[in-house]
């Protein structure tokens, strides 16, 4: 597997700076390699380091080194320590440490992995990693046997995607479990797994995952290209990741999917997605994304194509409203009155009345309320993080209407407009319409719904420019493939979509077989459908 091991290589800028000083070779002698194992990690108190020596090996002089805490000490012990001390297989005659090393790497290790290393370099590497190193008097190679068993967070159910009906488990900050619970969802030959190694500090895994023959290579290859120019000194999350390889730098709108849900990764790449697990973080990456995958929920395929299509059809209604609805009440009370019935609008003026401030400064007013009490929801404590920001927001919104701050229209808007925000499955494309719905507000104030369409048709223009990964953003409505509707705005019945959705870098390939439509048997209806006969009776 390809490994990106960043050692400052030249990028066309100064790399980043790093203390990590150049491969050294294994000295022959035992101390030496110590001395200098040492220089490297200090001191620390969570290092293991422990002199052995065999004398059923010719007394060869052995140094077993481990980190406290990224190992399971009981494999330690048992696939480590104790088949050294308990193997006596020669009775007088010696051995060369050469003859020893290969003994101890093919017959004394019950461990699945082991690996020899020639530079401290990569023995160190694998160290922070888990392995036990095992270094050898008078040799210039080391073993590495894979005893890592650090704790680890236990697979729980999404806290950021959930669903009705469907699986409840999600991705966990380990590499490891995330592409076992893929594997065990795309039990074929075809899934590829590569692996790097990113950040010269933090040195964190990243893997990607796609299916060969359906992953479009063009974009795979730019994807490799990209995880390679990564020169930085840490990656700690998926969003690092994401900042550094998407698409349309400035723009308010993700060119990159997020999930935790195992589910969703596996049906995006069963479309020709490629997946980008890290290590550290429960949230995985998928791309190439367009404007359309984020308003597609794992459930859409969990329940039946009717109540799916009604569901996104609420789901893109609940994207303009929340971008709109508080621009659209100032652009009209401020500018276009006379759009209003007349009732409606002797309503809102009576309650307009006695309030002090312009519809904008009470648009603003209210959504940085409803965002420092969403906010404040998250950090406090979750025993009282809900009932804070519930109560908060009903004491506050009572208490502005009754103190002539607001009116009661706004405080409907402003409410309606959050609820619309959650009903988005993605929180990237939400949090990405909170930031555009300020500039709406500021833009209505001013040039009314003239200034509402205008920055409409920016947008939409910006859209049509953007790519992720070379593909178009607004695919497949612009540019538009008919063909490749059927999961869009609706979606359509499982066995009418035969084929699998096609990229301008990707192809086409059927992912099911025709006629799938089930056919009712004939004269079923009318009762005429023929019973089985039992065995063993003849005829009357």
């Amino acid at each position: 597997m390809p490994q990106n091991q960043q050692k400052g290589r030249k990028t066309g800028k100064d790399p980043v700076e790093t203390s990590v000083p150049a491969p050294l070779p294994l000295n022959p002698s035992l101390e030496v390699n110590l001395q200098e194992i040492g220089k490297r990690i200090g001191s620390s108190s969570d290092i293991v380091i422990r002199n052995f020596t065999n004398e059923s090996l010719s007394s060869l002089s052995l140094t077993f080194i481990y980190i406290d805490g990224l190992v399971n000490a009981d494999s330690v012990n048992q696939t480590v320590l104790q088949p050294l001390m308990e193997n006596v297989t020669l009775k007088g005659d010696s051995i060369t440490a050469e003859a020893a090393f290969s003994m101890i790497k093919d017959q004394m290790l019950p461990v699945g992995g082991v690996k020899e290393g020639k530079t401290l370099e990569v023995l160190l590497a694998m160290l922070f990693e888990g392995y036990t190193l095992i270094l050898f008097e008078g040799l210039q190679v080391a073993l590495a046997a894979d005893t890592s068993g650090w704790e680890k967070r236990s697979i729980n159910e999404p806290t950021s995607q959930g669903v009705i009906r469907g699986p409840k488990e999600g991705f966990t900050e380990s590499l490891r479990t995330g592409t076992s619970m893929l594997r065990r969802r795309l039990k074929t030959t075809d899934l590829r797994i590569e692996e790097y190694k990113i950040g010269q500090r933090t040195q964190t895994g990243i893997a990607i995952i796609y299916l060969k023959g359906i992953a479009s290579e063009q974009v795979l290859t730019e994807i490799r290209r990209r995880l390679n120019n990564i020169n930085t000194d840490a990656i700690l999350e998926s969003n690092y990741i994401e900042e550094f390889i998407q698409d349309g730098g400035l723009t308010p709108f993700p060119t990159m999917q997020n999930t935790e849900r195992p589910d969703a990764m596996a049906g995006g790449i069963l479309e020709g997605q490629i997946g980008i697990i890290i290590d550290g973080t429960p949230f995985a990456l998928l791309a190439p994304s367009t404007f359309f995958n984020f308003f597609q929920s794992s459930e859409d395929y969990y329940q039946r194509y009717d109540i799916s299509s009604f569901l996104r059809l609420i789901r893109y209604g609940a994207f303009f409203v929340s971008m709109l609805l508080p621009a659209l009440y100032i652009a009209v009370t401020t500018f276009h009155q006379e759009m209003l019935p007349t009732t409606l609008l002797i309503s809102l003026a009576a309650q307009r009345e006695g309030v002090p401030l312009p519809a904008l400064a009470e648009a603003l007013l209210m959504e940085l309320t409803f965002d420092v009490l969403r906010e404040a929801g998250v950090r406090m404590p979750r025993t009282i993080g809900p009932a804070i920001s519930i109560v908060g927001a009903l004491v506050l919104g009572q208490a502005a209407v009754q103190a002539g701050l607001v009116s009661a229209a706004m405080v409907i808007v402003v409410s309606f407009t959050a609820i619309s925000n959650f009903v988005i499955p993605s929180l990237a494309i939400a949090n990405s319409i909170r930031l555009i719905r300020f500039v709406m507000m500021f833009i209505a104030s001013t040039l009314g719904l003239f200034g509402i369409m205008s920055f409409m048709m920016v947008l939409l223009i910006h859209m049509a420019g953007l790519r992720s990964f070379g593909v178009p953003y607004l695919s497949p409505v612009a540019p538009m493939i008919p063909r490749y509707l059927k999961d869009i705005f609706i979606r359509v019945p499982l066995w009418s979509m035969t084929m699998r959705p096609k990229t301008d870098l990707g192809k086409e390939t059927r992912r099911q077989g025709p006629n799938q439509k089930p056919q009712p048997v004939e004269g079923a209806n009318q009762g005429e459908a023929e019973q089985p006969k039992p065995q063993g009776e003849g005829p009357a």
